[in-house]
């Protein structure tokens, strides 16, 4: 079958970036076959600037989230998961994956180089059972660029790509903080494999984590980490790790709050027994392979 890729983009409050990110994408030796955008709410004239856009690129489609589709108990749109709930919405613009190969999502601060499609289509060619791929993100520092440190299994949920077999067993886009985790998970468990190549690499124009601030990010990330089922032994020397991030140290100690108040709060997290284990089972052999 030709593949056919749909890309589905949620994006909020993106003025900033978005031109650039649209111009990368029209700009792809192979562009995707439907692009959707999807605006959450944007007040700095991210949707407008889209509906322009949109005119330039015939296979681009905006469309918007109802009104109060962000609203949450505690105005945090990103512990609300607010961006996989856009993502289903665009999902259902398209009308389902079903037409398609391959579906992904890219985040509207995410700048693409031209081959990056063509390129990544590749490796799920020359992998058949690999069933979640994506590139590595640069971020700015200073005056230079670095890449952003990630297991080879990860990849950043600003960037996946999924084959439509993969996406439909692992049951599409959970929304469920923590999401871009937990999808890998299952998609292991489901015999299908996930991986990130260092050599196709991308221009995040937005510091991971800060959308709401650095420390409230930090927080969110060791709550995501309690959602995943990630034991305690685990997250304690994974905080050392995000230490090294900005803030130094009190991006760990802030980690470590959001784990501890999510389990101190008996927080929602994933409930399938099958799962923990195949987490435990992960992380054990991590933990071994490290020494």
């Amino acid at each position: 079958m030709t593949d056919r890729v749909l890309i589905i983009s949620p994006v909020r409050n993106e003025a900033a970036h978005i031109d650039r990110v649209v111009r990368s994408v029209a700009a792809q030796v192979r562009p995707p076959d439907l692009w959707i955008v999807v605006d959450d709410g944007s007040d700095d004239g991210t949707l407008e600037r889209l509906e322009q856009l949109a005119e330039e690129v015939p296979f681009m489609r905006v469309v918007s989230t109802p009104p109060d589709f962000t609203v949450s108990a505690t105005g945090d749109r990103l512990a609300a998961a607010a961006a996989p709930r856009a993502f289903n919405v665009g999902l259902r613009a398209a009308g389902g994956v079903e037409g398609f190969t391959h579906v992904g999502k890219l985040d509207g601060d995410t700048e693409l180089p031209p081959d990056y499609f063509a390129r990544l289509l590749e490796r799920f060619h020359a992998n058949s059972r690999l069933g979640i791929g994506g590139g590595v993100r640069l971020e700015r520092e200073g005056d230079d660029w670095r890449i952003l440190p990630i297991p080879r299994t990860h990849v950043p949920g600003a960037l996946k790509l999924y084959t439509r077999e993969c996406f439909e067993a692992i049951g599409g886009m959970l929304e469920i903080l923590g999401w871009d985790a937990i999808d890998e998970t299952y998609a292991r468990m489901r015999g299908f494999e996930t991986e990130s190549f260092p050599d196709l690499e991308t221009w995040h124009h937005r510091a991971w984590g800060t959308a709401d601030g650095r420390l409230r990010g930090r927080v969110r990330y060791g709550h995501s980490s309690y959602v995943a089922r990630q034991g305690a032994l685990w997250v304690t020397l994974k905080s050392a790790k995000v230490a090294m991030m900005r803030p130094r140290g009190l991006s760990g100690l802030a980690y470590l709050y959001g784990y501890a108040r999510a389990w101190a709060r008996s927080a929602p997290r994933v409930e399938d027994p099958e799962f923990s284990r195949f987490v435990r089972r992960e992380l054990r052999a991590r933990l071994l392979r490290f020494g």
